[in-house]
């Protein structure tokens, strides 16, 4: 028997799942979460086979929620979106419910979801269609976990990002945290005139730039105003040549 939650701020979406899966007995509802904080915490405590989550919710967003999860479970979103940006989904074949549905498109995406749960395609394709999602939508703050917290960070605190292994380290007012992502990835969904990457290794708020500096031959630094995160009194960002190029058409020098 496959082990399934319900994550949706709205009880009538969750009882209608609830209702329609009668018919699906080898699916058995372990929980209900009325927003992102709880579906993430009985995620991980439950380790269900599939889960069924909204998209928009109070707190953290479905796809914040994923973001957060290591291994996500075979997922099925519920969403008001229209047709159009449903189109993110479609491509990266992870199911959805578009609000309101029918008892009959319930059960198309249940029979798609126990195939992909019985062949090990979902965390794959749920992974695309969180980035796919995030390319097309204006992302305004970073979710991390902190230990058993989660910290939400809007992009208006955040000062630098620096690569460090599997994680990238944020820097921002609320102090360091390090999130198990790419620079890549946070490159693809940062407003690149904002957050430009001017070295392989850093993205930087371009406003905190106080001054650049010529290092070497081929390589330049980006001195930080207002932030102290060095023994020398001032933070200093390593910019390549190329990240110099883009710095100097963004501040106009």
């Amino acid at each position: 028997m496959l082990q399934a939650i319900i994550i949706d701020d709205e009880a009538p979406a969750r009882d209608l799942i609830r209702y329609y899966l009668k018919k699906f007995p080898d699916i058995n509802i372990i929980a209900e979460c009325s927003n992102g904080f709880e579906g993430l915490r009985e995620i991980q405590t439950c380790q269900p086979d599939i889960i069924f989550l909204d998209v928009k919710m109070p707190k953290i967003s479905g796809f914040e929620l994923l973001e957060l999860i290591e291994n996500p479970p075979v997922t099925i979103f519920s969403t008001a979106f229209d047709e159009f940006a449903v189109k993110a989904f479609e491509s990266n074949a992870v199911d959805y419910l578009l609000k309101p549905y029918s008892e009959e498109r319930f059960g198309q995406a249940i029979e798609k979801a126990l195939e992909r749960a019985n062949n090990g395609t979902g965390i794959k394709n749920i992974q695309n269609a969180v980035q796919s999602f995030q390319l097309r939508e204006s992302v305004s703050r970073i979710v991390v976990k902190n230990g058993s917290h989660i910290e939400i960070i809007p992009l208006s605190e955040i000062f630098y990002l620096e690569a460090q292994d599997d994680y990238v380290a944020i820097y921002s007012r609320k102090g360091r945290f390090l999130k198990q992502t790419t620079m890549k990835k946070l490159e693809s969904i940062l407003p690149s005139t904002v957050f430009p990457r001017v070295h392989r290794s850093y993205i930087v708020r371009v406003d905190q730039i106080s001054k650049i500096e010529a290092y070497s031959k081929d390589s330049y630094q980006a001195i930080l105003a207002g932030i102290n995160n060095s023994k020398q009194g001032q933070t200093t960002i390593p910019v390549s040549r190329t990240g110099y190029q883009v710095l100097r058409k963004l501040l106009d020098i």
